[in-house]
């Protein structure tokens, strides 16, 4: 039964159609019927939102007809795995239960069940021999209690008559500790699996759990409900409890005050007499029901006594409520009049419930957020000491670069290319120059385009979706743009008298259309000639063949750009690309284009860089990857569910032992050493025992050792046979002694040690699961490679990313190029809030910022920037970074876990803490020791003049100066080597005979 909110789903009832011509529209998964197709739309939008529960499974966010699809493929596969004989046993018990809580239910089952058999059960039987046998329960005795002599009860236990699989004419008769199930056919979960698709219960308190009707029906269940546990009687007896209740704590009862019942019933509620002098004068008191001011006179007084004889003493005052003198001592005062109640205050409102919205907690001014650091040269507005390092990147950049150094590493599998830094990115994307060729640029560009189409040798078929070229459309153009425009035809003369005054003006609307003719004429001025560098170069042709030298890429780069340029969605940027790669004033050539890629921007570089790098996300090869990570997903998490199952297990075993441990410690505790055996010190500072045996041989040992001092010169080789002998004894000594200690061990000791041994294996045990859970969770991170996963968003809706939080390895891949740096991104990467989260929290309409200064007298851009500090990011563009340990412990201190966003930031920067750390230490040292090796460098060219002490540079041959050592030129693309045997970037080997291959071999 498919669950909405936890509760059943109730389906529409039919409506009733009188014509049976009229169209109607049918759900076939609920039987449903609609007269209306506006109430058949929207039952099915409500049933497509994703917001079922499948009863069996629990698996919560699907849609009603996924949620259905699951609970018939689960009940199926329960229906196969739960044992056909503990059935109709366990749902007899189940019936009528009134335990709320389906968990408690199930191990209260469980926990009966687990150690009883039904016939026609598949059982492991345990024969006396001690052989394990399987077989079938053919029939049990369940035999009870039998009553000592003393009283005590035994407890009741069971026999089996089993048959045996494969001896058809051998029974064998155990008892229940030598019967045995499969833990895997009668589980909690399965159980509860069970429970879930036979039996129900509704939402009021107290329900009891029913088994359904046709369940009931086919194992002969009783489905009548008892009275005392049917709703209508729930409800009427909890009236009379609460009538009861009120009958014995009246609030508006009579008092028996001194026999006298019923007489004072209009003073109001009845209560205690109070020890205090009567006040002289009172106000008339108020009925407990009217409210209604009652008046009792003289008259009134004297009706109250009836049996009383004589006249009676006049009542003294005005008080009517003041008895004469002889009554005083003998009837109660009436009760004293109430003062007239107040309204109570309102009561305080209730402290908020942790976590609320963030911006709804109260401002600190006593702690503001770590400052960000920004690696542009633009970095936002009011910031103040950005530490920018590179003046070449612009924030519109930052963006880009991160998405695509993540992409290349998280699909570096597909790409084949080694994992490589961001900073060695970021460098590579700066420094590479036709002087300074740097493998990392190349081989990631050779790389991608490579997946936009296959080889020659593997059919040549382009990967992805490319506009097509217009060419018709542009020879028009060209032939358009040559001949001359025709004249404009003459305006219609006006049809009323022509003045001066109207002949001028129309004059000059002549002049103004004819400019701006000419402008429009004008405006196709040319941009770029790419087209002219493609004329006899057909750029997926080169592709295909992999013709990535001299140039060779950079034109191929070109020609793709030129392509994309005609989808309006990548015009502007391609445009401005073609513009630097094929500048209208210089002639375009396979050379010139690569001379102008060496000296494009950076900015231009990542924008191409990340064009391509979209461009592949779409190919099939991305998105099989992605399709087999999820696959590997699926198994990993079904591994760890068997492991956590077994570590459960193990702790449920482990706590039976040292339960057992407990009952058998006072009987295992070692003995105390015995009173009398003391430490005596001997003259030469020797420790003995006073009650050790001293061997025989001792003195002659003691004098041997003073023999060995006179005769040591003479005798060396006599001396260490002596030696020798002395450990001899020593060791023999400590084994009398340990023989001697196991001798008094109590006898249950090999049971005890025995005890302790299982305990110290379920412990590793358990530690062996901890430990390959840990390593499935490490795996599922690394194959979660679907998106990228942000840590969280702060108060103010900022976006935190550590990228190394799932897609790849934490610190890249183990055997690439780098993998000495210890880190890959080594940042923990802030992003501003997107336009519409800023739009609705941060720069809100006047009326909600005027409402929220009056609560906390401030509005909410003020507040980001007295908490915030002089570093902010305003919208999703703009990027600031942290590169310091000392800088997480800050920002942690900041966050407020008393909200929502920050509450979750915190937890999952704490869980990931240790590694964040740890990265930003390497990246420290990596960057640190480079910086080393460049100032040894500046030292080794200057080291004449600067070091005249150092021989290295006197004794060394003189060599042309190299330009400045820079990281990425370490990089080394081993994957593309293991993989083909050369780099992306180099043709294929032509095929080689075998005896130069093994030649090449041997080099390598």
């Amino acid at each position: 039964m498919v669950l909405f909110k936890r509760k059943p789903v109730q389906f529409l009832q039919t409506p009733p159609v009188e014509d049976e011509s009229t169209e109607v529209w049918h759900i076939p998964q609920t039987g449903e019927l609609f007269v209306t197709y506006e109430d058949y739309l929207n039952r099915m939008d409500f049933y497509k939102q994703p917001r079922f529960i499948c009863q069996i499974t629990g698996h919560s966010g699907l849609t009603f007809f996924e949620a259905l699809k699951s609970e018939l493929a689960g009940a199926q596969e329960v229906e196969q795995a739960f044992p056909e004989a503990l059935k109709g046993p366990i749902l007899r018990r189940i019936q009528f239960q009134t335990i709320s809580r389906i968990d408690t239910l199930v191990d209260m089952i469980y926990d009966e069940f687990k150690a009883d058999y039904y016939p026609g059960e598949a059982v492991t039987i345990q024969l006396p021999n001690g052989q394990r046998l399987t077989g079938v329960v053919r029939d049990k005795s369940r035999l009870g209690s039998k009553v000592l002599p003393d009283g005590t009860l035994t407890q009741p236990y069971s026999r089996y008559c089993t048959s045996i699989d494969g001896r058809p004419d051998d029974d064998a008769v155990v008892d229940s500790e030598h019967i045995y199930r499969d833990r895997k056919i009668f589980t909690k979960s399965v159980l509860r699996s069970f429970i879930k698709k036979t039996v129900t219960r509704e939402s009021w308190t107290g329900a009891p759990w029913l088994v359904k009707h046709d369940v009931a029906a086919q194992y002969h269940i009783d489905t009548r409900v008892p009275p005392h546990l049917r709703y209508d009687n729930k409800i009427l007896e909890r009236k009379q409890n609460q009538a009861q209740r009120k009958a014995s704590h009246p609030t508006n009862g009579s008092q028996d005050m001194n026999g006298m019942a019923g007489t004072f019933q209009n003073f109001g509620p009845a209560r205690l007499p109070e020890l205090k002098p009567a006040p002289k004068s009172h106000k008339p008191a108020k009925s407990h029901h009217g409210n209604a001011h009652h008046e009792m006179d003289v008259n009134h007084a004297s009706n109250m006594f009836p049996h009383s004889h004589g006249p009676r003493p006049p009542m003294p005052g005005n008080n009517p409520f003041q008895f004469p003198v002889p009554f005083r001592n003998t009837i109660p005062p009436p009760p004293p009049v109430a003062p007239p109640q107040l309204e109570p205050p309102p009561p305080p409102p209730p402290p908020p419930k942790y976590p609320i919205e963030d911006l709804q907690l109260e401002p600190r001014d006593d702690y503001v957020r770590p400052a960000l650091k920004f690696m542009c040269s633009d970095p936002p507005e009011g910031v103040v000491d950005s530490g920018a390092r590179n003046d070449k990147i612009l924030m519109k950049s930052i963006g880009p670069l991160l998405e695509t150094w993540d992409t290349l590493n998280v699909y570096c599998e597909v790409f084949k290319l080694d994992s490589f830094t961001f900073d060695d990115f970021v460098e590579a994307m700066e420094i590479t120059k036709e002087d300074t060729p740097c493998e990392l640029f190349i081989e990631i560009h050779c790389a991608l385009l490579k997946q936009i189409a296959d080889s020659e040798k593997e059919d040549g078929k382009l990967l992805v979706t490319l506009p097509e070229l217009d060419e018709d459309s542009d020879e028009d153009e060209d032939e358009g743009a040559e001949e001359p425009s025709p004249e404009p035809e003459p305006e219609p003369k006006p049809a009323g008298r022509a003045t001066r005054s109207s002949l001028a003006k129309l004059e000059a609307e002549r002049i103004k259309a004819e400019a701006e003719a000419a402008e429009k004429m004008a405006e196709p001025k040319v941009r770029h000639r790419a087209t002219e560098a493609l004329t006899n170069f057909h750029w997926v042709e080169q592709l295909k063949k992999r013709d990535f030298k001299d140039g060779g890429w950079e034109l191929i780069m070109v020609g793709l750009l030129h392509q994309l340029s005609k989808s309006p969605r990548q015009t502007e940027a391609c445009e401005e690309l073609l513009a630097h790669l094929a500048p209208p004033d210089i002639e375009p050539s396979q050379e010139t284009v690569r001379d102008q890629y060496s000296k494009l921007d950076m900015n231009l570089r990542v924008s191409a860089l990340q064009i391509i790098c979209m461009l592949t996300i779409d190919t099939k090869a991305v998105r099989g990857y992605m399709e087999e990570c999820a696959e590997t997903m699926t198994g990993y998490r079904k591994e760890k569910i068997e492991w956590q199952r077994n570590r459960k297990q193990a702790i449920e075993d482990l706590k039976t032992l040292n339960e057992q441990r407990k009952i058998l410690l006072p009987e295992n505790m070692p003995p105390s050493p015995p009173a009398e055996e003391t430490e005596v010190t001997d003259a030469n500072g020797d420790v003995k025992m006073a009650d050790a045996e001293d061997s025989p041989e001792e003195p002659s040992e003691e004098a041997g050792e003073s023999d060995v001092d006179v005769n040591a010169r003479r005798s060396s080789r006599r001396g260490g046979v002596r030696a020798a002998e002395r450990q001899r004894k020593r060791e023999e000594r400590e084994r009398k002694k340990g023989a001697e200690l196991a001798a008094k061990m109590p006898k249950q000791s090999k049971q005890f040690v025995k005890l302790l041994k299982d305990i110290q294996k379920k412990e590793d045990y358990i530690k062996k699961c901890e430990d390959e859970i840990a390593t499935i969770d490490n795996d599922l991170r690394e194959a979660d490679c679907g998106r990228t996963r942000i840590l969280g968003k702060d108060r103010f809706w900022n976006r935190y990313y550590w990228f190394e939080r799932n897609g790849m390895p934490y610190a890249g891949l183990p055997n690439s190029s780098t993998a000495s740096a210890g880190y890959a991104n080594g940042c923990i990467w802030v992003q501003g809030p997107d336009d519409m989260e800023r739009e609705g929290y941060i720069d809100m309409i006047p009326e909600h910022q005027d409402e929220y200064k009056a609560k906390f007298k401030m509005t909410v851009p003020q507040r980001k920037k007295m908490e915030e500090g002089r570093t902010s990011v305003f919208n999703a563009r703009q990027w600031g970074y942290y590169s310091e340990p000392s800088e997480v412990d800050s920002l942690l201190n900041w966050l407020d876990p008393r909200g929502v966003n920050e509450l979750k930031l915190r937890k999952e920067i704490l869980s990931y803490k240790d590694k964040i750390i740890t990265h930003m230490e390497n990246r420290m040292k990596y960057l640190g020791a480079a910086d080393e090796e460049e100032e040894k460098e500046k030292v080794k060219d200057n080291g004449k003049k600067e070091e005249p002490k150092r021989m290295s540079t006197r004794t060394k041959i003189p060599t042309t100066p190299e330009p400045t050592h820079f990281r990425c030129l370490n990089w080394t693309n081993t994957v593309a080597i293991d993989e083909f045997g050369h780099l992306h970037s180099e043709p294929p080997p032509p095929p080689k005979t075998k005896s130069r291959k093994g030649a090449r071999k041997s080099k390598g």
